[in-house]
């Protein structure tokens, strides 16, 4: 399983919320309003959730296991601070 595409489709200045992802595992399925977040030391991926009737947030989808979250949070995190990068380099050249 591969994730083949990741788009940054919202980016926050303001708060902890930094942006919200989506991406596409193996060109066939679609994960949408996956959201970074920048934490006490550094950002992390949080996986798109919903509210249960006791009010406790639990994941609607996720990576079994520490090895795949960490691929993917690895994979993320890349391509937004990527994305970041260019937006900055972009913004900074004058016409």
């Amino acid at each position: 399983m591969k994730i083949t595409n990741i788009n940054v489709r919202r980016t926050f200045t303001e708060g902890k919320l930094k942006a919200l992802i989506s991406i596409t595992i193996d060109n066939c399925l679609a994960i949408h309003e996956i959201k970074i977040i920048q934490g006490e030391t550094r950002l992390f991926v949080a996986m798109p959730n919903r509210m249960d009737a006791n009010g406790v947030f639990r994941d609607i989808v996720h990576p079994i296991g520490s090895d795949a979250r960490n691929a993917f949070e690895e994979l993320i995190i890349s391509a937004y601070e990527n994305h970041m990068r260019i937006k900055a380099e972009c913004e900074t050249v004058t016409i």
